[in-house]
């Protein structure tokens, strides 16, 4: 090895060892990773990192992918550009990567200077984010905010990037709203289907359209909601529908009998996928109505509705105490052990299909995951399963994630891309990890990341993408505003039996 080579591997492991949960035996070296990760397997570097992971945890007998974060993802961004929060992160069927940011999530301190680009309600000047603050030239100032959707190749480089407040002219030529396109509020929510066209949403809130009222509010400023309707794209940009309206009071989830809830009208949407066989549409619907939506993907159109258990959606549970104004906090029903709630507490922020017609629902609020079979007749349509039985109204199973939480576990599913997607790979946002769970009987058979700061650590893990050669990309929303790839390396498939109480075991650390 040269001194060169040495000198780089010094480096890359300093920040490669914070990936604290690298897992199981080494096996085949990481795909994906390029010069690095041939380095690091010629090198041993993969055994000695998973000689310095947390504490054992994958059982006897059982398999599961390990990985070793790459502190080298994304390679730099030009035009001084600057990502905030993630939103979403989606890989196409070409193994791009697509990063759904917040730019206006980035502080006025954080921002740089920007050029004047408005006035707010009180007709003081603003920039293109909505921040009352210096401005100045785009290309000459510091961090300035890149458009809200970035499309990368595996590598990292930077391949496309559009969309937004900080794209100029996009949303003048692009996203005009006399062509009924409103760019959300706050970016929340990106999936890419597999005939390439980009679906985007967002949770952003202002307590009522203003546009709507007639008052004039500058629309890039952060005041601007609320969101409630989802956007597709093409690959290129190119506006082609909007599903719901910007600017709607939020919906009433228990409306099932042609009130806004039995509309297409979503509320406050998380995320979404795209059944590749029958070209559904699958809405994480969300923070406000609380249920999965159903339309078809080709034109929008509403299909159906369902909230917890597959039922129709329901706020309450008379068995838990609450109401349907007062659900309570999570934590109120686990002490009280209700650890079925009959209904989907905020947010609803996944709606993960798999390629077998199976759809895994993030109930972040209640931190569960929920699995329903997309072929079942009665899913989407009127049903009750008051008993929360199996194979009733479409529901076939859930999964209780770190249940002893306050709240917020089950944020983000992805399943692995081996032929049988063996692996459900679940974000815990709270605890700051990711569960890899057997998908066959949903035990927990390994974690990766811990809480922190570092390379291969979490801070409010919110979005999770999985590419073909099984890499996992994640990204953080607070302060975390980061992208990272972690490399797989070792199985390519789950299997084995683990833990049945996921986020509970393991905990001599």
């Amino acid at each position: 090895m040269s001194k060169a080579q040495f000198a780089f591997l010094v480096v890359f492991l300093g920040l490669a060892l914070s990936l604290a949960a690298c897992s199981a035996s080494p096996g085949n070296g990481p795909t994906g990773g390029g010069e690095a990760a041939t380095l690091l397997t010629e090198t041993g570097a993969i055994e000695g990192l998973a000689e310095t992971r947390w504490a054992p945890r994958v059982p006897s007998g059982a398999a599961v992918p390990s990985f070793v974060v790459d502190p080298s993802w994304p390679k730099p961004l030009p035009n001084n550009w600057r990502i905030s929060q993630i939103g979403g992160i989606s890989v196409d069927s070409h193994d791009n990567i697509w990063v759904y940011h917040r730019p206006r999530a980035l502080g006025s301190s954080s921002a740089g200077a920007m050029p004047r680009a408005g006035t707010n309600d009180e007709g003081v000047p603003i920039s293109a984010i909505g921040h009352p603050r210096p401005y100045a030239d785009r290309n000459t100032g510091c961090c300035v905010p890149a458009p809200s959707l970035l499309k990368f190749d595996p590598a990292g480089n930077l391949l496309d990037a559009w969309g937004g407040p900080s794209d100029p002219g996009f949303l003048e030529e692009n996203c005009r709203t006399e062509d009924g396109c409103f760019w959300p509020a706050r970016e929340h929510g990106i999936f890419v289907d597999h005939n390439d066209f980009v679906y985007v949403s967002g949770n952003g809130q202002d307590g009522g359209s203003r546009q709507q009222q007639g008052v004039e509010t500058y629309p890039w400023a952060p005041s601007f909601g609320d969101d409630s309707h989802i956007l597709k794209f093409t690959a290129e940009g190119e506006f082609i529908y909007q599903i719901g309206y910007a600017g709607m009071e939020g919906p009433d989830s228990e409306n099932i009998d042609g009130g806004p809830n039995g509309t297409p009208q979503p509320y406050l949407v998380a995320d979404m996928s795209v059944d590749e066989t029958t070209n559904r549409l699958y809405v994480a619907d969300g923070y406000g109505n609380r249920r999965i939506l159903i339309a078809d993907a080709e034109t929008g159109q509403y299909i159906g509705h369902f909230g917890a258990y597959g039922q129709n959606p329901v706020l309450d549970d008379p068995s838990a105490g609450v109401s349907d104004t007062d659900v309570g906090p999570w934590m109120s029903d686990y002490q009280a052990g209700n650890m079925t709630p009959l209904f989907f507490r905020s947010p609803l922020h996944c709606a993960s299909v798999s390629g077998d017609g199976f759809l895994y629902a993030c109930d972040r609020g209640n931190n569960r995951v929920q699995i329903f079979d997309l072929g079942a007749e009665d899913l989407g349509r009127p049903c009750a399963n008051p008993n929360a039985e199996s194979q009733v109204c479409g529901f076939v199973d859930e999964v209780h994630v770190a249940p002893q939480t306050a709240s917020g576990t089950a944020g983000t599913a992805a399943l692995s891309t081996d032929p049988g997607q063996t692996c459900v790979y679940v974000g815990d946002l709270a605890n700051g990890t990711l569960y890899a769970i057997d998908r066959e009987n949903l035990t927990e058979l390994d974690r990766i990341g811990r809480p922190g700061r570092q390379a291969g650590e979490f801070h409010w893990l919110h979005a999770l993408a999985v590419d073909s050669q099984g890499n996992v990309y994640t990204g953080e929303v607070d302060s975390g505003q980061r992208i990272q790839k972690f490399l797989r390396y070792g199985s390519e498939s789950c299997s084995g039996t683990g833990s049945s109480d996921v986020g509970l075991y393991a905990t001599n650390r």
